[in-house]
């Protein structure tokens, strides 16, 4: 009987059992391919996670004191600017749409570039570097109102609010080549100008 019982048994599942849909092969080729996959999926999350994180960084970093108010001009547009302002450097005066602004230019050590400087960016307020202000290794300068220029040599200079010294302008030169004014009118001139802007420096 017991026999019997587990022949039937037998007879039962076989009539019952389901193959396989596809071959072994192909079952572990379909495997490693959910493997790759995965690993692709891993992989691809890291390189989102690091890229939001240099995102970030520079973003961070991009927020100091010296970031420009108004967007630099492309260069390739600056040399079609028309002059906006001339600087005379002999009588400390420069000239914006029929207003005379005394300034304080380059020592005769450090004298000031002259030609066509194309005003590159505008900034609110930018730090200074302690070599750039002359006034000793341990002071750096957080100035207001300062526009970026660009030399005809192609080198950086600026002009900037002689906050330390407002008496310097129209009198004497005490700068390492930027050209200096008095607050109220490195304001006024900060809010005129416009990157691509040219300014004229000649000496006499």
């Amino acid at each position: 009987m017991s026999d019997d019982l587990s022949a039937a048994l037998h007879d039962l599942a076989a009539d019952h059992r389901t193959p396989p849909p596809v071959p072994g092969a192909e079952i572990r080729r379909r495997a490693v391919l959910r493997r790759r996959r995965r690993r692709t999926a891993v992989a691809g999350g890291a390189l989102v996670t690091a890229a939001v994180a240099v995102t970030v960084t520079v973003g961070l970093l991009s927020g100091s004191d010296s970031r420009p108010d108004r967007t630099p001009a492309p260069v390739a547009t600056q040399g079609h600017r028309k002059v906006v302002a001339t600087l005379d450097l002999d009588r400390h005066r420069m000239t914006v749409d029929g207003r005379t602004l005394p300034v304080s230019a380059g020592s005769a050590q450090h004298p000031t570039p002259t030609g066509r400087m194309t005003v590159t960016a505008v900034h609110r307020e930018k730090r200074m570097p302690a070599g750039d202000t002359g006034l000793g290794g341990e002071y750096d300068l957080k100035l207001p109102w300062v526009v970026e220029l660009r030399t005809p040599e192609g080198r950086a200079n600026y002009l900037v609010a002689l906050t330390y010294d407002e008496k310097a302008p129209g009198t004497r030169d005490i700068t390492r080549g930027w050209i200096g004014l008095r607050t109220d009118d490195a304001r006024w001139l900060h809010d005129r100008l416009e990157p691509g802007d040219v300014i004229m420096v000649r000496a006499g």
